[in-house]
């Protein structure tokens, strides 16, 4: 058995699909990085189609971030889930820079090979 990595498609769709509000279970790496490149690349055709300094762009952006709001949140808590940690370490985002990089940190890395109080390995083949 190994554990299969999630195409950039089908981490979107689990995103924006049955995983919309979930912040129960665990979030693979690849689950996680392939949503925050597709966030990456929304957030760069909004800013090449509207002036980054126009109302639009703001109005755009904002409803935007509002849509992923709550996939964000409930992915990067499974993927401290799926690392053995608590989901609140996610806001060890508020501590500018240091914890950016802190945050970042854990979700680079691998996914505990066994199952962990918070569920059983992701995508296991």
């Amino acid at each position: 058995m190994y554990q299969e990595q999630l195409g950039f498609t089908e981490s979107v769709k689990r995103a924006f699909g049955n995983d919309y509000c979930k912040f129960t279970g665990r979030a693979s790496r690849s689950e996680y990085w392939w949503f925050a490149l597709f966030n990456f690349i929304v957030y760069a055709i909004i800013a090449t189609i509207f002036n980054p300094n126009g109302s639009t762009y703001s109005i755009i952006t904002g409803i935007y971030g509002l849509v992923v709001l709550l996939p964000s949140i409930g992915l990067s808590i499974r993927r401290m889930h799926d690392i053995g940690r608590s989901g609140w370490w996610i806001l060890i985002n508020l501590v500018p820079v240091v914890g950016w990089i802190v945050f970042i940190v854990f979700a680079c890395q691998p996914s505990q090979p066994q199952e962990n109080q918070y569920g059983p390995v992701p995508n296991m083949v």
